[in-house]
């Protein structure tokens, strides 16, 4: 028979208290292990051994993870534009570019050795500002052009920044002189019709180069006067009774340059079997658009060949720094 409990032995009995129960687990090798604490309805029972084990994993995975992964260098023949695609590119594109500068030094030699005498006839510097600016970008372009092969052969940074910018000059020197050369062809009709009658009317026999460019033009051209023979009727050369002209009149009516065979003093007739009645606004018109049209299409072509050389030469600068041989 059970004892029954009386009511003065209710202070003698520990209060029932499930979190402070101790669980004991068995492991998987047969150990005994206890808890603290119950913290839940489910306890979960850890051995010793598998809390060993855990710790050292989740110290070797933080030791792992603390570990230093090297980044990758690139190769020459990484990527879809390696370096050694860019270098041959380059060398193309710089065999192009002192092609084009040669071309344009010597297109504008030309100019100066067979138009420069005509410069002094015009009113404004236009022309020759172009010309000589162009002459500057294709000097700059071999330059250029000899400074990108040293520098892609001995793959140096310095010598390639150095390139893009003589690149960029050459560009800008070109699509200067092309505008320049497109802007002012649609304007010389203007000027010549302005100034260059004033120029033979005023400046014959007492300018010395402006006289050798008339005679030459006038020659050169098969003209007389600027828009018409008549016009020396009205010049400085005739009207002047100045003993210190540079050619004297001699009872001429037009300058011998202007006839259709030059001999001495054949500008004593101004009839049309003996001098020439066009003007010479009408060829030196034609003559100087051929040339600004040519200016401006080597400026303005040209330029965009540099576009692709500045590109090319900053993707070989950028790689180069990550390649790793």
């Amino acid at each position: 028979m059970g004892h029954l409990l009386q009511p003065d032995d209710t202070s003698e009995i520990e209060l029932f208290e499930p979190m402070n129960l101790i669980y004991t687990g068995s492991t998987t090798t047969g150990k005994t292990s206890k808890m603290g604490r119950r913290t839940d309805e489910n306890p979960t029972i850890v051995s010793n051994t598998e809390l060993g084990f855990n710790n050292g994993q989740s110290t070797f995975r933080s030791r792992k993870t603390k570990k230093t992964i090297n980044p990758k260098h690139k190769t020459r023949d990484s990527d879809c534009c390696s370096v050694n695609f860019i270098k041959y590119s380059l060398h193309i594109f710089n065999t192009i570019f002192l092609i084009s500068g040669s071309i344009i030094i010597g297109v504008t030699l030309w100019t100066i050795i067979w138009k420069h005498q005509y410069i002094s006839l015009l009113s404004t510097t236009n022309y020759v500002t172009g010309t000589y600016a162009l002459l500057t970008a294709g000097l700059f372009a071999v330059f250029g052009g000899i400074l990108g092969c040293c520098g892609v052969w001995r793959e140096h940074r310095g010598v390639l920044l150095l390139y893009t910018f003589v690149l960029l000059i050459v560009f800008l020197l070109e699509i200067i002189v092309g505008s320049l050369a497109y802007l002012y062809e649609t304007q010389i009709e203007t000027e010549l019709q302005h100034t260059l009658n004033a120029t033979f009317m005023e400046h014959y026999g007492v300018s010395e180069q402006q006289t050798k460019a008339i005679d030459s033009m006038q020659q050169e051209f098969s003209c007389c006067g600027a828009v018409r023979f008549e016009d020396w009727r009205h010049s400085v050369w005739l009207r002047s009774r100045r003993k210190n002209l540079i050619k004297p009149t001699e009872g001429r009516l037009v300058p011998d340059s202007c006839c259709i065979t030059v001999v001495s003093n054949c500008g004593l007739r101004d009839g049309p079997s003996n001098i020439h009645y066009t003007g010479c606004i009408y060829g030196m018109m034609d003559d100087l658009k051929y040339h600004l049209i040519i200016l401006g299409a080597i400026g303005l072509g040209l330029s965009a060949i540099q576009v692709f050389g500045m590109v090319l030469s900053c993707c070989l600068y950028v790689k180069l720094k990550d390649v790793l041989d």
